[in-house]
């Protein structure tokens, strides 16, 4: 209860008529009230002055059950009337109290549960004509703070105010000081203001209400409530909609900031306080953090919570603050399973041997890769933010060779929709040269970007073997020359060309002299070894574009491409001169080496490749025939 410090004025008595609306005369003064016709405003001097505060005032004396509720000035020029129903010494009494609570600063309210029971109150009741034994009066403040009068409940009976009920009152209260500060009808017609101009503002009012209403509609269907907080006394009051998010109703909440903390998450409440200083210190233009609070029963949701300083004293000091608050746990939870799905894929595609990848190409034809897995280290041994940053930092590490496909194969792919396949060789700083393989899928979006989703994978072994195995499959295994089927196919591909009107070509056949002797004397593995060697002398007499190969047992065959008759011969004295000047070393003894050979040009009229071999196979027949290790050409 709070009390004056010293012991009030006299209290006039209080009439008959003070409680002629409120109970029967002799009814007891602990029966409720029937009715509350004597709750009146005062502020504007008029009894019904303005109906919507007078109305605000009867439902507030009905629902405390008194016999009347008045909003009182707190200064004696603001008082031009007052109503019949309130006895005038009551009425006067009332406003000096209000006067002094409004000078004293005081922001809690002044309630006398029984002025009988009170020392400080006892002189009042020597001059009362009816017992007078509860009085609440609480401050009222304008926009700005400032102190504008008190809400009055006066009462016969004595009572006390829950802390239900103190809120109540306190929310009586601001809704009767917002009401109090309008301007009214009767005002209207005091000043003299035409009747158009006050039915224009009337109605303006109206459609603000109906705002007021529409807007309560939708802030209440959108899991939000308001809270508006007194800095300076630490209260802080919550709307029916804030209370509804943490699953409490009307009356079950405190209206201390202290109890407010004390619901936050444990883990949020630093970083929570720290925001709101930092918005009262004026370091931020408003007020907004998301965090944890506790839920009556005990389970935590989370809110975002968004307010902003309304008043400040001359000082800059907070006074008053109003904000919002959103429950925000599904959005949360639904964010947390899409992170938890997004570090899913990725470690996923981390993972994964090689390059998960998504490339993107505007219209323009710029292109970057806007994502990349950890797997870009290994194929360009590059990290994912080079990638999407500087896009041509991939395309320096193709080989020069292979770069003009790597471009054309995505332009290819983009123009028509078609699946992207590339082979391609890399040039790394570490790893040096590469094979790589890209697969991947277009997709056209609205703006005419077009986004690959694919795959990047490590192709050097594979490629090694692949080279392997053509080479097992085009080469003879002794001499690693290539075998027959290999060496038809070149001469069937030159053949071609000649028909085309190419260059001339030769072909020339060649045959080791007495080479049954050599493995009949030697052994089949010196004969091996002669073998080896003269295929060793051909690679080293023959041109970049020149192919030899081994068509049977002694036998080799040689296709010189763009020459005519007299230098296939001149290639051909070479060889045979450079076998002739290396016999091959044995042990003890050397095997002299002699070799002859055949050689003819191919033309058009060559049905097949076969024709151009079996010519250069007489001319042989003939160089063996002559005495061998001649040449002879056909």
């Amino acid at each position: 209860m709070t009390v004056p410090s010293s012991t009030p004025e006299a209290v006039p008595p209080v009439s008959e008529a003070a409680y002629a609306g409120g109970r029967e005369p002799g009814a007891d003064p602990r029966e409720p009230l029937r009715s509350h016709d004597h709750a009146v405003s005062l502020s504007t001097g008029h009894a019904a002055a303005d109906p919507l505060l007078d109305g605000l005032l009867r439902l507030a004396a009905a629902h405390f059950g008194v016999a009347a509720a008045c909003v009182v000035p707190g200064e004696a020029p603001a008082v031009r009337g007052r109503d019949a129903g309130v006895d005038e010494t009551v009425y006067e009494a009332l406003r000096t109290l209000a006067h002094r609570t409004g000078e004293s600063g005081a922001r809690e309210p002044l309630i006398v549960p029984d002025i009988s029971a009170d020392p400080a109150w006892c002189n009042v009741l020597a001059h009362a004509s009816k017992p007078l034994r509860f009085v609440a009066a609480w401050p009222l403040y304008g926009a700005q703070g400032e102190p504008v009068g008190s809400l009055c409940l006066i009462d016969p009976a004595p009572r006390e105010l829950d802390a239900a009920a103190r809120a109540s009152l306190g929310d009586f209260a601001r809704v009767a000081a917002t009401l109090a500060a309008r301007p009214t009808l009767a005002t209207s017609r005091e000043l003299d203001v035409p009747a158009t101009v006050e039915a224009a503002r009337y109605a303006e009012l109206e459609a603000l209400r109906e705002q007021e209403r529409l807007l309560a509609h939708a802030i209440e269907g959108s899991g939000t409530g308001i809270w508006d907080r007194d800095v300076v006394t630490g209260e802080i009051r919550y709307s029916v909609g804030w209370k509804a998010i943490l699953g409490y109703s009307g009356h079950e909440l405190t209206s201390r900031i202290e109890d407010s903390y004390g619901r936050l998450h444990p883990e949020d409440a630093e970083y929570v306080k720290a925001a709101m200083q930092a918005h009262f210190e004026g370091r931020t233009p408003t007020y907004e953090v998301e965090h944890r609070i506790r839920c009556k029963d005990g389970r935590y949701k989370w809110i975002c919570s968004r307010g902003k300083v309304m008043s400040r004293d001359a000082n800059g000091r907070a006074l008053r603050m109003i904000g919002t608050t959103t429950d925000i746990t599904s959005m949360r939870e639904m964010a947390e399973r899409l992170r938890e799905s997004a570090a899913l894929v990725t470690n996923l595609t981390n993972e994964v041997p090689g390059l998960v990848f998504q490339r993107r190409q505007v219209s323009g034809g710029r292109a970057l890769f806007s994502y990349a897995s950890a797997g870009i280290a290994e194929i360009f041994e590059l990290a994912p933010e080079q990638a999407a940053h500087d896009p041509a930092c991939i395309d320096a590490l193709i080989h020069p060779d292979d770069r003009d496909a790597w471009r054309d194969s995505f332009e290819q792919s983009a123009a028509n929709l078609t699946p992207w396949h590339l082979e391609f060789r890399v040039l790394l700083p570490q790893q040096g040269l590469r094979w790589r393989q890209g697969d991947a899928r277009p997709q056209r979006l609205a703006d005419g970007t077009t986004v690959w989703h694919g795959f990047i994978t490590e192709a050097t072994e594979r490629k090694r073997i692949e080279a392997e195995l053509q080479e097992f499959a085009s080469t003879d295994g002794l001499t690693r020359l290539a075998n027959r089927r290999h060496f038809m196919a070149r001469v069937e591909a030159q053949l071609a060309q000649v028909r085309r009107g190419g260059a001339s070509a030769a072909v020339m056949m060649c045959d080791l002299d007495h080479f049954k002797s050599i493995n009949d004397r030697w052994g089949h593995a010196i004969g091996d070894d002669v073998l080896r060697h003269f295929a060793e002398i051909l690679r080293t007499q023959l041109r970049a574009g020149d192919l030899a190969g081994r068509i049977g047992g002694e036998e080799f065959a040689i296709l010189l491409a763009a020459t005519d008759l007299e230098g296939a011969h001149s290639v051909a004295q070479r060889i045979q001169e450079r076998f002739a000047a290396q016999p091959l070393a044995v042990v003890g003894d050397v095997v002299a080496l002699t070799v002859s050979i055949g050689i003819t040009l191919m033309n058009a009229a060559d049905m097949s490749a076969e024709a151009a071999l079996t010519r250069s196979d007489f001319a042989l027949y003939r160089a063996k025939k002559g005495g061998r290790n001649r040449i002879e050409c056909a």
